[in-house]
């Protein structure tokens, strides 16, 4: 029996993917081997023993503390692509909300409650409504930085409204230029993106290399009266720089969906409250995504979408014993594993080794289940990390 502790709301269609028989699923689940989380900080808990595998409903793995985990063998997932579709309408809409006065025309017709004659009002509106005049999307370009799931399906939506679009991401993998539309231009580094774009939309992970991505010094570069867009993570925007632009007229508009003190009130500022991923069915396919990635590792160690380990998957020969460890990235390791199931006659099916950065992951399928003295061997290599048999 797979046991898995969750934490915040999850959804009841994600729940719903472990089969009961097999797990016990719940918030007070003792001994976990796997925890599904949503925004829960993990930072100062505790970490059970019996903990395997960390997934989270959702792209941003901040409240994670990654680094920790990994040196205990501990696989964490997130669900990219889960929520594209609901940041990317809520991208839409700031964009519109940016670029036309609805907002305030809103604001406008909602103050007059005094009036009663409905064709007085009409009147009214007629003549202020020059007051909320703005543009249209079409023929604009928009620059998007960061091209993963989000980005390019921001692109596709852009395309569609007539916008012109241009990307630019360091870390593009394969699968992300397979999904990018051919109308999309790369631009080479982030200052030419920059200086093309009327509107600038983000969507890169919160890391160290993303810190305050658009500074002070980015925004420089930027076109006058550009308008700025965060839906990614408040990190890589440094706000101060923001006003500081806005205010000198510098940009145009800033819409995101990280409110701060001191942007409360302002006039250019649209700040939404971190609603970028809400939405019924984003929670519901995150959930389910994440389900399937537990599943999928606690059953046969199969790694999809790890944000620590290599992705890894090899299908199973009925009949065997699966083997699965990980280890600190250095030579030899697994030479050294292989010569100690052959020293103990454990006969080796098939096999798969990736690695990732500092970390390497590791299936081994064999003939038959291995003792003890065979498990507590490949733990005395060094550079093991963690064993398990499936």
């Amino acid at each position: 029996m797979y046991k898995v502790r969750t934490y915040n709301q999850i959804s009841v269609k994600g729940l719903d993917r472990f089969p009961r028989q097999s797990y016990e699923v719940g918030s007070d689940i003792g001994h976990p081997d796997a925890f599904l989380l949503r925004s829960q900080k993990l930072q100062g808990l505790d970490v059970p023993k019996s903990l395997l595998a960390v997934a989270r409903a959702g792209a941003g793995v901040n409240n994670v503390p990654i680094a920790d985990y990994s040196k205990l063998g501990v696989v964490v997932f997130n669900t990219p692509g889960a929520n594209a579709n609901a940041v990317k309408e809520l991208v839409m809409a700031g964009m519109l909300l940016a670029t036309r006065g609805i907002l305030p025309g809103m604001a406008y017709v909602n103050s007059l409650t005094a009036m009663t004659d409905a064709a007085e009002m009409a009147a009214l509106l007629e003549k202020e409504k020059s007051r909320f005049a703005g543009g249209e999307l079409k023929g604009k370009t928009l620059g998007i930085v960061g091209l993963g799931a989000i980005g390019s399906m921001v692109a596709d939506m852009a395309l569609a409204m007539g916008m012109k679009v241009v990307g630019f991401d360091p870390a593009l993998s394969i699968d992300a230029a397979w999904r990018l539309s051919n109308e999309v231009t790369r631009m080479e580094n982030l200052p030419v993106l920059l200086a093309r774009a009327d509107y600038i939309s983000v969507h890169v992970p919160a890391m160290e290399a993303t810190h305050h991505m658009i500074n002070e010094s980015a925004l420089n570069l930027a076109k006058p009266g550009a308008v700025l867009l965060n839906f990614a993570r408040e990190t890589i925007v440094d706000s101060e720089a923001v006003l500081r632009n806005l205010n000198n007229g510098k940009l145009g508009r800033y819409v995101c969906d990280f409110p701060e003190p001191a942007m409360l009130g302002h006039a250019k500022v649209i700040a939404m409250p971190h609603i970028g991923a809400s939405t019924e069915e984003s929670e519901e396919n995150c959930a389910v995504m994440a389900a399937n990635q537990l599943m999928e590792y606690l059953e046969n160690g199969n790694i999809a979408n790890s944000v620590n380990f290599p992705a890894v998957s090899m299908g199973r020969v009925a009949g065997t014993t699966r083997i699965t460890f990980s280890n600190d990235n250095v030579s030899g390791v697994l030479g050294h594993v292989l010569s100690v199931l052959a020293d103990k006659k454990v006969n080796v099916i098939d096999m798969m080794n990736k690695s990732r950065g500092e970390l390497a992951f590791n299936i081994i399928d064999v003939e038959s289940l291995p003792c003890d003295d065979v498990l507590g061997a490949i733990e005395a290599v060094a550079h093991v990390i963690r064993v398990r048999v499936i």
